[in-house]
């Protein structure tokens, strides 16, 4: 890609729906998108809130409600709309919270962008973390193989793609893969997320009625996998974090192969942010209360009758579609599990009910 002209990288960055397997749907402008009021420090006297659940979204267009929604705009609307924004140095930007204990905010794009908002939040004296719950939420890619536009995926695994040592494919044997793990870095390389967590959240929102488009449907059929014709679904599995947008089958076949090497479940999500933001809520906190919520908004590769470069920068009127009713399944999804824990706090507060 360095030898395309930075006006190329641009135009395909601002496609929303090809997404380059995560959220680069959204250009510099709209990840620092302002707030819809001014955000003004929490009075010194005033106890810190106690959060239930945080939400964090990585990028919104424009304003947070009224125009456009990027990933952050249907949580907003249900959970803070005429909610005062809370400053927080170090983040990208304010924090909303209801007075049900839900907080949430965008924290950027990208494992250090996204990581660096989350720890500023975390170690801010207005907020009481000692007790949260976290869903990061967010559109992604998925592989033809096991996911389809549209598809709401709970992580099951959060996996590091780009931990390790890579080389060029030109010099290693053919099809063999360009990985190998860095030796000392098991503890941030890859999350097993609480399972009976993920159990809950799967209970609570596979049978959400999804919103689904055309323009989705009409792309599916261009790949002749199964998965990739379905309709969209909630489902699990791992999911890939990386600050690369890889792309193309060798690549997607590659997070397959690290998912695997590292006993993980099998890789069904790209994004960039959730490994990173997880382990410092770990290290922060020491939490297992972390879920990890994405949306199909791509696929990680063309379809056969393309090149992956085909793929990357798609001709007007040849992007996936879908990417409105994916952010909006999202939230669909999401908010049963945080409904369902604020109502239930007595029961949860303390700890994850078995299933």
């Amino acid at each position: 890609m360095s030898s395309r002209p930075s006006s190329f990288r641009t135009r395909w960055l601002l496609l929303p729906a090809t997404a380059l397997l995560a959220a680069c749907c959204a250009s510099t402008s709209t990840s620092t998108s302002t707030s819809t009021s001014t955000a003004v420090p929490a009075t010194a006297s005033a106890p810190p809130v106690k959060v239930k659940v945080f939400v964090a979204a990585m990028f919104e267009i424009g304003q947070n409600t009224g125009d456009r929604a990027g990933e952050f705009q249907h949580w907003y609307e249900r959970y803070w709309k005429g909610a005062k924004p809370i400053a927080v140095p170090g983040a990208l930007q304010p924090v909303y919270c209801n007075a049900d204990g839900v907080c949430g905010a965008v924290l950027g794009m990208g494992k250090v962008n996204s990581s660096s908002s989350m720890q500023a939040i975390l170690l801010n004296p207005q907020f009481d973390f000692s007790q949260s719950y976290y869903v990061i939420s967010g559109v992604a890619g998925t592989p033809p193989s096991r996911g389809t536009i549209g598809e709401v995926s709970w992580a099951t695994w959060l996996v590091d793609y780009d931990l390790g040592h890579r080389w060029a494919p030109e010099e290693n044997k053919p099809g063999e893969p360009t990985f190998m793990p860095r030796k000392g870095y098991e503890e941030y390389r890859r999350f097993k997320l609480n399972p009976d967590l993920v159990s809950w959240a799967m209970r609570l929102s596979a049978d959400t009625p999804l919103k689904d488009s055309d323009g989705a449907r009409k792309y599916r059929l261009r790949y002749p996998d199964a998965a990739a014709r379905r309709a969209p679904f909630v489902g699990t599995g791992t999911h890939m974090t990386g600050d690369t947008f890889f792309h193309g089958p060798g690549m997607s076949k590659q997070a397959q192969y690290i998912a695997g090497l590292y006993g993980a479940d099998d890789y069904v999500i790209t994004e960039m942010e959730a490994a990173a933001i997880t382990l410092v809520i770990k290290r922060t906190h020491g939490t297992d209360r972390v879920m990890s919520l994405r949306g199909a908004v791509n696929f990680d590769q063309g379809s056969p009758k393309e090149t992956t470069l085909q793929h990357l920068d798609p001709a007007p009127g040849e992007t996936a579609g879908g990417f409105a009713e994916t952010v909006e399944n999202i939230e669909l999804v999401g908010s049963r599990v945080v409904d369902h824990i604020v109502t239930n706090w007595p029961k949860w507060q303390g700890g994850v009910p078995k299933p």
